[in-house]
């Protein structure tokens, strides 16, 4: 790797990392850490956060209308485990092994009748259809525009009729507050991105189609990897295009999934489609 040149680029949009972080052994374990963090914001939203989340969409849409949900991206089972506990019949679907291990033993432990699928959701075979499927933290936007129509098409075909999807994203607002910036910090052992001493070079890039990217490079004795977070930002209209062309109507728009009331200066967006 040319460091002093490829530090400065501005990397192809939706470039890919070097190494599925999911799955990294040692990242895989700090990622998990991070979501059952219930008092951080870092991989998964807050205890109280996902409590009126899940409450308020077990109103909107109750399991005695929508019994059988899934839920995309589940990690390691903090939605799944209240949908559950709500009446529905659930099935959580990730890419991360050890977010589904420990989602498993969870369930198991509280007898919870669980389904949970470690699969890429991009290439998911699924045979049972759903009444409600959920999506949510924004993971949405971590795609690329291909991956995303191909998406919304799978969830789109794995509905009954008159089944809905919600999901939530970051808004252009969100953007506008993202800033180009550099960082770096050292860690001498057990960071996030290793166990081993390295040198992190954080790099902030903001794109002129509503996309941002957050780059991490790692480096140890061993060797230098290169991170990529992407996320590309909507407006309503945006978004609700992107669903149409896979077959779905707008039910409703709110701000985030707590049915907090749509405003324009929302950093994010939740959209309840329907088949």
């Amino acid at each position: 790797m040319n460091l002093n040149k490829s530090f400065f680029e501005l990397p192809s949009i939706n470039t890919i990392s070097e190494t599925n972080f999911w799955n990294e052994e040692y990242i895989s374990k700090e990622l998990l850490t991070a979501h059952l963090d219930c008092n951080s914001d870092g991989a998964s939203r807050k205890k109280d956060f996902i409590d009126n989340s899940v409450a308020w969409i077990s109103q909107i849409t109750p399991s005695e209308k929508f019994p059988i949900l899934l839920d995309v991206g589940c990690g390691p089972g903090l939605y799944t485990e209240r949908f559950y506990q709500h009446g529905y019949e659930v099935t959580g679907i990730d890419i991360s092994q050890n977010s589904i291990d420990y989602a498993r033993n969870s369930a198991l432990e509280k007898g919870f009748n669980i389904q949970y699928e470690c699969q890429d959701y991009l290439k998911m075979q699924l045979t049972n259809k759903y009444d409600l499927a959920t999506m949510i933290y924004c993971d949405y936007g971590a795609l690329s525009s291909y991956n995303r129509q191909m998406l919304m098409k799978k969830i789109y075909d794995c509905l009954n009729q008159g089944g809905v999807f919600l999901l939530d994203v970051f808004s252009i607002e969100k953007y506008a507050k993202f800033k180009n910036e550099q960082s770096w910090e050292f860690c001498q052992h057990n960071g996030f991105w290793d166990k081993n001493p390295y040198l992190l070079l954080n790099t902030n890039f903001k794109y002129e189609n509503f996309t941002t990217l957050e780059r991490a490079i790692v480096i140890t004795e061993e060797n230098t990897k290169t991170y990529y977070i992407w996320n590309k930002c909507f407006t309503k209209k945006s978004l609700i295009d992107e669903a149409k062309e896979a077959g779905f109507k707008v039910k409703d728009i709110f701000s985030d999934v707590t049915g907090s009331p749509y405003a324009d200066d929302s950093e994010t967006i939740a959209i309840l489609f329907v088949k």
